[in-house]
């Protein structure tokens, strides 16, 4: 009896270390690194967008926090003295769910900055570039890629950022600040494609909708670090997250690629044409 069980038992661990030693089906298929579901899932998503970023006509970067490493618009009101009314203005038109619009013209209306103002703030302060921008741009001209700057702030304050960048004026989209006769403050211009949002005939999405028509891109991406660049794509056929200045968690949570530093992106940029091909 006790030889039969032994014999038993010796059986038994063969077909143990027989099932061990052969992979069932769903082993054998590759997976990524991580074992979860969703991770894999978020891995697709990622090289998905890669292989969009590769290969793209034009890029499109927001500026604020993007770009550049600060927001104009808090620049300039601290500039003129309203730095902290206007940071409560902004946090009541957020709390509020304030359209852009609404909250863009709140937020001059505290400001009201007059002509010579804007252009005394232009020529002493100088833009706060990103670390690794200028480089990932030359990477961009040098591969025959057009590039935007599209935000929702002011074009005057942009024009020095394009300029260290390479980027050509017209290559701008962004809001206009307007002037009466005598310089003084007399809102802006709203029939600027960025001075609104929400929908996708207004602010990032209508903008890339008119460079796709105008220029036939058939590949564009936008780059960016708020809740108006996500709202971007579609029309645009990649957004790419940006983290390098503040990490904001609801667009983190959206974007398929999501980076911060912008070497990241240079460097992807160097993947040979045969590789894409093969993936």
């Amino acid at each position: 009896m006790q030889q039969h069980q032994q014999q038993y038992y010796l059986f038994l661990a063969t077909l143990i270390m027989i099932r061990v030693a052969l992979p069932t089906t769903a082993s054998a298929i590759p997976r990524s690194i991580s074992t979860s579901p969703g991770e894999t899932i978020s891995k697709n998503h990622e090289e998905e967008v890669k292989r969009v970023w590769r290969k793209a006509d034009a890029v499109c970067f927001d500026v604020d926090s993007t770009v550049c490493q600060d927001e104009g618009i808090d620049e300039l009101a601290a500039y003129l003295g309203v730095g902290e009314a206007v940071a409560n203005v902004t946090r009541t038109a957020m709390n509020g769910n304030a359209r852009f619009r609404d909250a863009l013209a709140a937020r001059l209306q505290v400001m009201k900055p007059n002509h010579e103002q804007l252009e005394q703030f232009v020529n002493i302060s100088k833009p706060k570039l990103t670390v690794g921008i200028r480089e990932l741009v030359s990477r961009l001209h040098a591969r025959g890629t057009h590039v935007y700057l599209v935000s929702g702030g002011f074009r005057r304050l942009i024009l020095p950022v394009a300029e260290l960048l390479g980027i050509e004026k017209s290559r701008i989209y962004a809001n206009e600040i307007l002037f009466d006769k005598f310089g003084k403050y007399h809102g802006f211009d709203t029939s600027e494609l960025t001075s609104d949002s929400g929908s996708k005939e207004t602010g990032k999405p209508a903008v890339i909708a008119l460079l796709k028509k105008m220029y036939n891109y058939k590949t564009v991406v936008m780059v960016g670090d708020g809740a108006t660049d996500v709202e971007a794509s579609p029309p645009a056929d990649a957004f790419i997250g940006f983290g390098g200045n503040v990490i904001r968690e609801g667009v983190k949570a959206r974007a398929k690629w999501y980076v911060t530093d912008f070497d990241v992106l240079r460097k992807d940029l160097d993947h040979d044409e045969s590789d894409i091909d093969d993936e």
